[in-house]
């Protein structure tokens, strides 16, 4: 047994006791992290909003990450509440285009300029968001050659399974006949609809009282789908707004790009189930 001398025995001790809320938080190094470029009085804001953002989908990516974790062992009530707060963060993230909504093309062009190529476009945790979801494009990952740490990052997280290809896995050790090709794909390819799952999801639905967890499951994944889909509708409705069909910075498409991705589904079976009944 190790003999720790009075003092050190303190030192935790210590700190929790001296501790304030600002030191917990690190709020000097939070609040300072706001270095607008331009003078201009609505910066702030566009920073403000898009740090945030960040920030909520960090924590939508903790919480994903580890109900993935949870389906894929089997142990599927701890994600129903991973996912019911990912979807209520959705909503933050939703409410957070209609605070940026308040900028006006003409403020926002005051200090439009200075952004240069820095668009959301770039944003990696939204990438990361995508693949754990189940989207996953080659050309997305070349966007980020440039910085070897994010790319790594995002390069492995492009051959693991999403949260869908595990609730996948789930059907089948559930004993529903899941064809071997979607069991074994390749997890670095955009998943797309396949019947033997549509037919699975249909059967959970129709005797729900016998197939609980999954039924829920299947709930929660279309509440998440439901609230992403609102997000990507309100970032594109807010960019329309403020920039409307210019070329965003960076290069992208813009409000063209937004639109395009609003119809992709995440979970396409469990859309396709409704009209089964």
């Amino acid at each position: 047994m190790t003999n720790y001398t009075r003092e050190e025995k303190g030192i935790h001790t210590d700190f929790r006791n001296n501790m304030t809320y600002a030191d917990y938080l690190q709020l000097d190094g939070l609040l300072s992290s706001q270095k607008p470029i331009s003078s201009h009085h609505d910066e702030p804001l566009f920073i403000i909003i898009h740090q945030v953002q960040e920030l909520w989908m960090k924590l939508t990516l903790h919480e994903l990450r580890a109900a993935t974790v949870a389906i894929d062992n089997g142990d599927i009530q701890p994600a129903f509440k991973m996912l019911a707060r990912v979807t209520r963060i959705q909503y933050q993230l939703i409410q957070a285009w209609e605070v940026l909504s308040t900028l006006t093309p003409a403020e926002y062009l005051e200090f439009r300029d200075i952004l240069g190529n820095a668009s959301g476009f770039q944003s990696y945790q939204y990438r990361l968001l995508e693949f754990a979801l189940g989207y996953k494009k080659d050309a997305i990952l070349k966007i980020y050659k440039k910085d070897q740490k994010i790319y790594d990052m995002l390069q492995k997280a492009f051959y693991q399974p999403s949260i869908y290809d595990v609730a996948i896995r789930a059907l089948d050790r559930a004993g529903f006949d899941i064809h071997s090709q979607v069991l074994n794909r390749d997890y670095s390819k955009t998943y797309e609809a396949e019947a033997s799952v549509k037919n699975a999801w249909k059967k959970v639905y129709e005797n729900a009282s016998d197939n609980w967890e999954l039924y829920q499951l299947a709930e929660k994944l279309v509440d998440l789908e439901d609230a992403l889909s609102q997000w990507r509708f309100r970032h594109m409705k807010t960019v329309e707004r403020i920039i409307g069909h210019k070329v965003g910075t960076g290069g992208s498409s813009g409000v063209g790009y937004l639109k395009n991705v609003l119809d992709h589904r995440f979970f396409p079976e469990l859309w396709d189930v409704r009209t089964e009944f």
